[in-house]
């Protein structure tokens, strides 16, 4: 029975190391995932910003700008391997109390890598014939590296690329820092009335021209966003002179900080849960499965006492302990105890001859004379 429980132990602290290896690569890249139904807002501040109001048909200066974005995930789109989510954004002057402009976006991606997946709907403002390509942008993916990520940009509708700068500290975690310059780039035409750029036709149609300053905080662990900062500029150009015609936004949006500290909240709760996965759990384990193996081969290993031993009864063993061994074979049938194997029995005394008990010593030790050699 003690063998059978030793070898049970050894088993299982086989399978509990076995475990414990696993754990922090293969059943964490299958177990830690980005999820199917995430449900997030954001918020971005900018203060003294600008931009034209399509409304009062005038330039706004001086005020303060709230841009939200809300991710909303579509868990019955998505699958184990691609997540689905909807996103919208819609800034704020909260000066003038009027809405400046909004976007919708569905996007899917690979729930293990962050990288855009062209399946489940996805669109741009309602435009599905626009390829999302390249990293998601809003999470970086699980372990993230040191590297350059070409991440999609839906003004562009294209993925330009997002170069690592440096570490950084946000509310005490280590975050990666990646940034995407943008230089002024044709994104489109706009057509205004002439007397807005001080042209003299009804109306005029100008070249849009786009550029951006996107500074992201990642936490490499766990991929989240931790932090944005976004300068945006958007005009209209002179198509003869290249100058700036109109202005139609400006602003250096920067990350609340009461959405900083949700957000933390929220990767540290990522951080500890992939800490228990990848280094508590694993550890725990190992120490647990060393211990029911050291224990488990001890219990199955047969005592020496038990191997030399082998089939003599208890009471066998007893009475062996108790009885006398064997007679010698001198000892054996009244045989005198002088008697030893391979040497004859010494005479008695009484047996002797009386001429050599009789003789001196001196006679004993004088050597014979020699015989007189015949004539």
């Amino acid at each position: 029975m003690r063998r059978l429980i030793g070898l049970i132990l050894a088993g299982f602290g086989t399978f509990l190391i076995a475990i414990a290896v696993l754990m922090p690569t293969w059943v964490s890249s299958q177990v830690v995932k980005f999820p199917l139904n995430e449900y997030e807002t954001a918020t971005l501040a900018a203060s003294n910003a600008s931009y034209f109001s399509a409304t009062a048909l005038t330039e706004k200066t001086g005020v303060s700008l709230q841009a939200t974005y809300t991710i909303k995930g579509d868990g019955a789109a998505g699958n184990s391997s691609t997540a689905v989510w909807n996103q919208y954004s819609y800034v704020y002057d909260l000066t003038n109390r009027q809405p400046v402009q909004q976007m919708t976006r569905r996007f899917a991606f690979d729930r293990k890598t962050a990288v855009l997946v062209n399946c489940c709907g996805a669109n741009i403002n309602g435009d599905s014939s626009v390829e999302q390509r390249g990293y998601i942008g809003y999470v970086f993916p699980i372990g993230t590296q040191k590297q350059t990520y070409n991440v999609f940009d839906p003004t562009l509708n294209r993925p330009v690329p997002f170069t690592y700068t440096g570490t950084s500290s946000v509310r005490g975690i280590q975050t990666y820092t990646f940034v995407e310059n943008v230089a002024p780039v044709q994104v489109g035409t706009q057509v205004v009335p002439g007397s807005l750029v001080g042209m003299s036709a009804a109306t005029v149609t100008l070249p849009e021209f786009y550029q951006i300053h996107l500074i992201y905080y990642v936490d490499p662990e766990t991929g989240a966003l931790i932090n944005v900062n976004e300068h945006q500029t958007v005009s209209l150009r002179n198509p003869t002179t290249g100058a700036q015609a109109l202005l139609l936004f400006d602003a250096d949006l920067i990350a609340t900080p009461a959405t900083v500290t949700t957000v933390v909240g929220l990767d540290t709760t990522g951080r500890n849960e992939l800490s228990l996965l990848q280094t508590i759990l694993p550890l725990a384990l190992g120490i647990a499965g060393g211990v029911a193996l050291i224990v488990g081969i001890l219990l199955a290993r047969r005592p020496r006492a038990d191997m030399d031993l082998g089939n003599i009864s208890p009471e066998s063993a007893a009475d062996a302990a108790e009885s006398p061994g064997p007679a010698a074979p001198w000892e054996q049938d009244g045989a005198s105890a002088d008697v030893i194997p391979g040497m004859e029995p010494r005479a008695p005394e009484e047996n002797k001859a009386p001429e050599a008990a009789a003789q001196p010593p001196e006679a004993a030790m004088k050597p014979a004379a020699a015989k007189k050699p015949a004539e």
